[in-house]
């Protein structure tokens, strides 16, 4: 029941990770700020328009629309584990769309996120 169950963890999580994505689109083209009362408002709102951020936090929803439903099928000790594939996910697209740095390190944790999933969806 449980290993059925991965395909729509899975969307979850990618869902999930493309929202990141998005939010992180986002804040690059809104740039560096601090929220102080002199920019408040007008930061607030160039956040809140941005249609990157906005559909980033659309994902945000329908993942965890999709996460209820993969928990009303599966154990939590089972599925919550599986969201760290999103960490694997996000840190390969970065990699790829931002540019970000992908370590010897990093690739080291994220082999080791693998072999955790891998075992966790054994069980």
């Amino acid at each position: 029941m449980m290993a059925r169950s991965l395909p729509l963890i899975f969307t979850g999580v990618f869902i999930n990770a493309v929202a990141q994505l998005c939010l992180k689109q986002g804040m690059r083209q809104i740039g560096h700020f601090e929220f102080t009362p002199e920019v408040l408002w007008d930061t607030s709102w160039r956040i809140a328009t941005n249609p990157y951020v906005m559909f980033g936090l659309f994902c945000y929803v329908v993942s965890v629309a999709v996460w209820l439903l993969a928990l009303s099928r599966v154990d939590v000790g089972f599925a919550y584990p599986m969201l760290s594939v999103g960490y694997i996910v996000t840190a390969i697209a970065a990699f790829y769309l931002f540019g970000e740095a992908l370590t010897p390190v990093r690739i080291a944790g994220i082999a080791v996120i693998m072999v955790g999933v891998f075992m966790i969806s054994r069980t």
